[in-house]
């Protein structure tokens, strides 16, 4: 069985001339008060951690703000944050207690209470935003909040729930600053993480200060960084190649990506084995033309992702066939299995059978300025439209208004990538293909929802295989959604930066404040 852990692939320092003596690699404590710029073409859904469940909003909350756990780099069980220590109260997994550290402040200086754990949670369902996190605490039944300890009482068995509670949907808001029943809409951040929010301007950047008062895991005083946010890839290479930009991360152009070698002398590339997938949601409601699932069986028959690797991705993703990623517990290939090669007359067949008409039409959708959103798009169409089944109109939009689109189901197939919570198989069950899903996309079955439970029931993770197996094998029958492609992850940074091996490692957390100058 392979780890849960996230491996590093390989980390390639590329330093200029030869010889380069060793106090070079430590951190110039000179440059403690310097700037260091990060760019990315990731999007930050909303400053509110109850307004957002996306990944460029997660990255900033995880230096903005603080939950009661958090994850160390490469970790693959929670750690205390914002937390003395949390456990489950007895053998039924349906009660879990924290205590909360007693030297926690927020940026107005008031001390963080229980209460303020209380609230952020709370909050976060009561809200139930439609691209918000609500989801991901559904087996969440009350808090209690008593002097410094918290306790949350769960619907179900939930061994998965410490993963939970260390993710973005457990971030702790400052209670007096928040309004308790709709998302705050203006330009600041009240948390206590280890950066505090200078000022903020959307889909250009974000002003980072480090946060003197933080207290928690982090034991890295970070260096004060500037967050610039491109509308694209290509726009995110050009300030990279006009050294507009220190480090580059999330996402570069395939082809520049592909082009990378050990032999520049001007940069330092980080590649690493990640567990960000991508996926062509289907929408399965009544009034949608993939309502019946010999449709959807029909273009996951057509999907050829070898092609789509290669041809859009130039071999910078790895193609996947099935629900969780290699490298997670529990990864199968069901999809292979199911629908091993492109087969237009099983497609044929299986929509003959459907009794629809040819060609079947529908609607494809994706977030504009995503990587290669648009090229994966157009392959995708000229697969499903070579043998004239199906007819696909392709349209890109805002990130904002895209999720709005598909969450109140205004298209019948879109393409989203998928960064994983927590270092769990369970990240890539419930919120992706159980009831109530984020993927909004009108799935619900009731094997897999049964599956889902029985996994999250499983103190020991290690009896949860055969579940998820059997949960994947479900998924590649109904076909709510297909698995395409599985992402490497890359982090690029000029020779006076060091850290960014550690920024990301597939669990949500951007520590920006592993960055330092060299």
């Amino acid at each position: 069985m392979r780890s849960v852990r996230v491996r590093i692939l390989a980390i390639l320092l590329v330093l200029a001339g030869v010889g380069v003596a060793g106090w070079q690699l430590m951190p110039d404590k000179e440059d403690t008060g310097r700037t260091i710029t990060v760019g990315t073409t990731d999007v930050v859904t909303s400053l509110d951690p109850a307004g957002a469940y996306d990944a460029g909003s997660w990255a900033l909350f995880s230096d903005l703000f603080q939950s009661l756990l958090t994850f160390e780099p490469g970790g693959a069980e929670p750690v205390p944050d914002a937390a003395e220590s949390c456990a489950f109260a007895g053998t039924g997994l349906r009660t879990y207690r924290c205590t909360l550290r007693d030297d926690l402040t927020f940026p107005s200086g008031r001390r963080m209470t229980a209460e303020d754990v209380k609230f952020s949670f709370e909050r976060v369902k009561r809200i139930n935003s439609e691209v918000g996190p609500a989801s991901l605490l559904s087996t969440l039944h009350s808090v209690d909040a008593n002097g410094r300890t918290v306790t949350f009482h769960l619907s179900t068995r939930d061994a998965t729930f410490p993963f939970k509670v260390a993710t973005g949907a457990g971030a702790i808001v400052d209670h007096t600053r928040y309004p308790k029943r709709a998302l705050r809409t203006d330009t600041g951040a009240d948390g206590t993480g280890p950066y505090t929010l200078e000022t903020y301007t959307k889909n250009k950047q974000a002003v980072l200060t480090p946060n003197s008062r933080y207290a928690g895991a982090v034991k890295d005083h970070g260096k004060p960084v500037v967050l610039r946010y491109y509308a694209d890839s290509a726009a995110l290479e050009t300030a990279w190649k006009a050294k507009k930009i220190d480090v580059a991360a999330r996402q570069l152009p395939p082809a520049m990506l592909a082009g990378l070698s050990p032999s520049d002398p001007d940069k330092r590339v980080t590649e690493a084995e990640s567990a960000e997938t991508r996926n062509l949601v289907l929408n399965v409601r009544p009034s949608s033309p993939l309502h019946d699932p010999r449709v959807r069986q029909a273009i996951a028959s057509l999907v050829d992702r070898e092609q789509l690797v290669g041809r859009t991705y130039k071999g910078t993703t790895e193609a996947l066939y099935g629900l969780i990623p290699a490298g997670i517990t529990g990864h199968s290939t069901s999809f292979f299995d199911a629908y091993p090669k492109p087969d237009a007359k099983k497609a044929r067949a299986l929509l003959t059978e459907a009794g629809v008409t040819l060609p079947v039409r529908f609607t494809y959708g994706y977030a504009e300025g995503r990587g290669a959103a648009a090229e994966e798009a157009a392959e995708l169409k000229r697969q499903l439209e070579a043998d004239k089944l199906f007819k696909v109109t392709t349209k890109g939009y805002e990130w904002t208004d895209f999720q709005k689109r598909y969450a109140e189901g205004g298209l019948d197939a879109w393409a989203v990538g998928w960064v994983a919570d927590y270092p769990d198989p369970d990240t890539f069950g419930a919120p992706l293909v159980g009831t109530g899903n984020s993927m909004k996309n009108g799935y619900s079955s009731k094997d897999v929802d049964r599956l889902i439970q029985d996994t999250q029931q499983e103190k020991d993770r290690s009896r949860t295989p055969a579940s998820f197996r059997r949960l994947q094998e479900a998924v590649a029958r109904d076909v709510p959604l297909i698995p395409l492609w599985q992402r490497k992850d890359y982090v690029l940074s000029s020779e006076a930066v060091g850290g960014g091996q550690y920024l990301s490692d597939g669990t949500g957390v951007f520590r920006l404040w592993r960055l330092v100058w060299i």
